[in-house]
């Protein structure tokens, strides 16, 4: 019989497919016939998953494969071994056997699919501080924007382009306070900026406790992971475009005082501040040498 592999390609950012298709096998091989002939094996069924998907074993814990780079496989199961037919029995007081043996069955198993987006700098933040708008502006991507909490029902992905160098962003469902405890969207999604080397915490300016908003938004981050809330990140101060340039100084300053991550004034809606956040960004993680994967340098065009 056929194997079943797991192959990471481009292109696929969901795991939606196997939602609603759980169970999987690969053809089994064919029976021999006349003449000597043996069966044809069967075909290997080879499943198509994002790049970043964990394969956990059934007990949801142990990690079988972790597929980061595309073209990357692995064999979650191996087809049954071929039988024997009638002339593996054959001998010289025995010209004409009558007997044959079955191949053996496959392995089965269930699996657990995890998916981490692969990206390099993730955003984060309460609902409706513009984190979708931030990503438009940054990028090509479309993400749906709208004017009430939770716009943002899955990661979106999007490619920064700054200076001649690529990176891509990843935007995930807002935090609210309490989110550890499965309060709102965010929290289910942490996992995909887990693997970001740069956070861009967005914040928005409107806000009238600047340093609460940002701490709820940490606390949850520690809460999910010691290492998701110990990354490299970047403060921007959104909507600066809808209040006065003296009461975002005065905003910028206090807030300033009280955190020490750099913070950059910014408008996703204008594009007040944001090649500056970027080119922050890019920096950043052009300096993070322990990256398996550098920068891709975008192509030229006239």
């Amino acid at each position: 019989g056929g194997d079943v592999l797991v192959e990471a390609v481009e292109g696929l950012n969901t795991l939606i497919d196997y939602r609603y298709q759980q169970h999987l096998k690969a053809k089994r091989g064919q029976d021999g016939s006349g003449k000597d002939r043996t069966g044809a094996a069967g075909a290997n069924l080879v499943l198509k998953i994002p790049v970043g998907t964990q394969i956990f074993a059934e007990d949801g814990e142990t990690l079988i494969a972790d597929l980061e780079k595309a073209g990357e496989r692995t064999l979650i199961a191996r087809g049954g071994r071929g039988g024997r037919g009638n002339t593996a029995f054959k001998s010289a007081t025995n010209r004409v056997p009558r007997e044959a043996e079955s191949g053996t069955l496959g392995e089965e198993q269930w699996l657990w699919l995890k998916l981490k987006l692969i990206a390099d700098a993730g955003l984060v933040g309460l609902p409706n501080a513009g984190k979708s708008t931030l990503l438009g502006a940054a990028t090509r991507a479309k993400p749906k924007i709208a004017d009430y909490p939770f716009t943002t029902l899955y990661p979106a992905l999007g490619v920064v382009t700054v200076d001649n160098v690529e990176y891509v962003l990843a935007d995930v469902p807002g935090l609210i306070e309490g989110a550890h405890q499965g309060r709102g969207l965010g929290y289910r999604f942490l996992g995909h900026v887990e693997r970001c080397r740069v956070l861009i915490h967005v914040i928005d300016a409107l806000q009238e406790d600047l340093f609460r908003a940002y701490r709820m938004v940490r606390d949850e981050l520690l809460a999910y992971s010691p290492v998701l809330s110990q990354k490299f990140e970047i403060v921007a101060l959104n909507k600066c475009d809808a209040i006065e340039s003296d009461l975002v100084t005065d905003k910028y300053r206090t807030l300033s005082s009280l955190i020490s991550s750099p913070i950059r004034v910014v408008s996703a809606a204008t594009g007040l501040g944001i090649t500056d956040l970027l080119r922050d960004v890019h920096r950043e993680l052009d300096s993070a040498r322990n990256l398996s994967q550098p920068l891709v340098r975008a192509s030229w065009h006239p």
